[in-house]
């Protein structure tokens, strides 16, 4: 999360006070066409390495794991250097930074090769006067929608504000498809600080390539939300009439992204120098997506018809030795608890990693999570939050994965179970993810990748983590500080300021919006 992500929860607290109020939403208007995935030519470069793949491991997808930021982002550009056909993008958030603008003219190029691009973002993460967005969608093979729109354009936050009730559904999916045969999802939105670009703080996330049948069900998900009436033109909802882009805009787009990506990072991946599956070391596996509904932001938070969650409540239940979940903002509530404590009374070994609360970049969400703290070590759950300093140490070790990264702030969403099966989405394991976004992820049934993913990270606690334990009944933070045990009878790392606002957000009735 960063600014924008936090504007929910800001809005909710004056809600909250004030009473909500209504408005209508902006809509879709019946001349944006509906469209579909299209199957890409035989010679797509992208297509002939996928099927090098799918025919050498018959009926199955095929993954790679992306833990770093910089080569998740060398895979986005050269899927989309690559695609021959189509390229979907659906996010969040979308920034005008350094990676936004090289995300811009990768897919620009594409366009420019003839290749129908279709970006899908949520209204709360871009402005629909982003003169590089429209710039884009002013493309001829370009169409840009924001996704569940605010009616009143001129004054966003207002507009937020009347309109909460519907304002307050976003959708948080992230998906980069190319040609159909190729995908990227996970955690990461397109910004600086996902793809460790940011000089300041870089989010510890993580990343999926998948090949094979699972591309299918991304794509048709894709779909349902770019086809649902929520996802408006960018154009219709500018006031902008213009209908393609001109040299004068292309010349000046292109020296506004120049100078915006003249300080990114050197390539670091091997993956822009050739898409193999032999480079990529895809992994032989069993994958399904498995994701909400896009009319969930206009059904009742309650209404499960919609959501992802019970698909994957079923694999949560069926775990017989270790639930490992990553989730930065981690707000159970009490039936997450109950659901926990019934894993440990079986046996199930129940490991959670999240933020600590000089890690968070969300400190309303750490004032619903802590209330929580007790209850799950009283249930045996072993329970660490991530330091502000995990990167230093995961350096240090010349191996970058999700637990860390320089100034860390955790941002990675996975579930594992039984070391067998991996979940890798957009979702927290939190009341907003649960029940008021969209979400997306892939369930990958490999023990080849979770070992691969939960092993390091397990065995990287020590060192990236504090563990919490219970002394008097108190929560307590053990820390191995250079190779001595350290204990914090008080939040580590934060001041008496920090944390008496936490504790005064936590007396909010604000936990439905964290």
């Amino acid at each position: 999360m960063n600014l924008t992500q936090r504007l929910p929860l800001s809005i909710a607290i004056v809600v909250c006070l004030l009473g909500s109020c209504s408005s209508p939403r902006a809509t879709r208007k019946d001349t944006q066409p509906p469209s579909a995935a299209s199957s890409a030519a035989r010679d797509s470069r992208i297509v002939k390495e996928s099927k090098k793949f799918t025919h050498k491991h018959p009926g199955q997808s095929g993954a790679q794991l992306l833990p770093r930021g910089d080569q998740s982002l060398d895979a986005r550009l050269a899927l989309a250097s690559m695609a021959s056909r189509t390229l979907d993008a659906q996010y969040y958030i979308w920034h005008g930074d350094s990676s936004g603008a090289r995300m811009v003219k990768a897919l620009l190029q594409a366009a420019d090769r003839g290749v129908r691009v279709r970006v899908l973002l949520d209204d709360i993460g871009v402005s629909a006067s982003d003169q590089n967005l429209l710039a884009l969608a002013a493309h001829h093979n370009v169409e840009v929608r924001l996704f569940n729109p605010v009616s009143l354009r001129s004054a966003q936050m207002l507009g937020f504000l009347f309109n909460f009730s519907r304002a307050n559904r976003r959708m948080h999916n992230k998906a980069f498809i190319a040609d159909d045969e190729a995908v990227i999802l996970g955690g990461r939105n397109i910004g600086n600080e996902y793809f460790d670009a940011d000089k300041s703080v870089n989010f510890a996330d993580l990343d999926v390539l998948a090949v094979g049948p699972v591309v299918a069900e991304v794509s048709s998900q894709f779909d349902q939300y770019w086809n649902s009436p929520y996802a408006v033109d960018i154009m219709d909802l500018s006031g902008n009439k213009q209908q393609s882009l001109t040299s004068a805009q292309r010349q000046a787009l292109d020296a506004r992204i120049g100078s915006s990506s003249a300080t990114s990072p050197p390539s670091a991946s091997p993956i822009l120098s050739g898409f193999s599956a032999a480079k990529l070391q895809l992994r032989p596996c069993k994958a399904w997506a498995l994701y909400d509904a896009p009319d969930k932001v206009d059904t009742a938070p309650d209404d499960k018809a919609t959501h992802l969650a019970p698909q994957l409540w079923s694999t949560v239940e069926a775990t017989t030795k270790h639930l490992f979940i990553v989730s930065p903002y981690f707000v159970p509530g009490e039936d997450g608890v109950a659901m926990l404590a019934g894993l440990r009374k079986r046996g199930v070994r129940v490991t959670i990693l999240t933020n600590a609360l000089a890690s968070t970049d969300v400190p309303m969400v750490h004032a619903g999570y802590k209330k929580y703290r007790k209850p799950l070590l009283e249930a045996g759950v072993e329970l660490y939050e991530l330091k502000p300093t995990a990167g230093s140490a995961v350096a240090a070790s010349k191996k970058r994965h999700p637990g860390g990264s320089s100034s860390a702030s955790l941002h990675a969403k996975t579930f594992s179970f039984d070391d067998r099966k991996v979940f890798i989405g957009s979702m927290n394991l939190d009341p907003r993810s649960i029940k008021l976004n969209t979400e997306i992820g892939i369930m990958v049934e490999s023990r080849e990748l979770a070992s691969s993913l939960t092993r390091p990270l397990l065995r990287n606690l020590d060192s990236t983590a504090y563990r919490l334990v219970l002394e008097n009944g108190n929560p307590v933070w053990i820390a191995n500080e250079q190779g001595k045990m350290v204990r914090f009878e008080k939040e580590p790392g934060t001041s008496a300021w920090q944390r008496f606002k936490v504790n005064a957000l936590g007396l909010l009735p604000i936990e439905g919006q964290l």
